[in-house]
């Protein structure tokens, strides 16, 4: 009876696509809306202290909408087709691993509570089904509430983010770590996590953004 209802309501209220508003297709993202975003070559955009990292998609306008509808306007419908662009991307490297453990790059404990939701937590839970993996949200905290970095300069994100996070070494098993975060900019925040992993004897990274500013391409 639930379902029943469930799907007249559906039917009552359709779904707009969020980026051309059309609701043929009853859903928070259409197929042309999905489609024109374009995957890039499957291999590392830039390394990190030998740590490569992969980006799924260039920041480009859909994309953009996506990743800002997830993080500040609480559309967490988008962290499912997120994750597929991710997935779709993944499934295409051929020197992967056999297996990872998805590590989100985690939010202030303030922040969080206030958003109430780590948008790539979210991200993290969707694409462990889509690869079959499973998510450890306990081996990285971000322990200093840092500035929003969209507005800094190179030099002010470094020290935004010096010694803002912390590694639980005692949660490490020995896995392939799979870092994700949603846009490769400077890759400050990237390179302070594999920072402090590696200060804790952790080596076994791969790093994958879901997109990448076009200056990297």
């Amino acid at each position: 009876m639930i379902k029943f209802f469930a799907q007249l309501l559906d039917l009552i209220y359709k779904k707009q696509c969020y980026f051309c508003k059309k609701t043929h297709e009853n859903s928070v993202m259409c197929t042309k809306c999905y489609e024109e975003i374009e995957l890039l070559q499957p291999k590392p955009i830039i390394h990190i202290d030998e740590i490569p990292v992969f980006s799924a998609t260039v920041y480009g306008k859909n994309m953009q909408k996506l990743i800002r509808g997830l993080k500040y306007h609480n559309k967490k419908e988008l962290a499912v087709y997120q994750a597929r662009f991710m997935a779709d991307y993944w499934n295409n490297i051929p020197e992967k691993k056999n297996s990872y453990v998805i590590v989100p790059v985690p939010l202030f404990i303030n922040r969080e509570k206030k958003r109430k939701y780590n948008h790539m937590l979210l991200v993290a839970e969707e694409l462990a089904k889509l690869c079959n993996y499973n998510v450890k949200n306990n081996l990285i905290y971000r322990i200093k509430n840092t500035k929003p970095q969209y507005k800094l300069s190179i030099k002010e994100r470094q020290k935004n983010l010096h010694n803002a996070f912390e590694v639980k070494k005692q949660n490490y098993n020995n896995e392939n770590i799979l870092l994700i975060d949603d846009i490769l900019t400077t890759g400050t925040t990237l390179t302070e996590i594999v920072k402090e992993l590696k200060k804790n004897g952790i080596t076994n990274i791969t790093c994958f953004t879901t997109s990448c500013t076009a200056s990297h391409i």
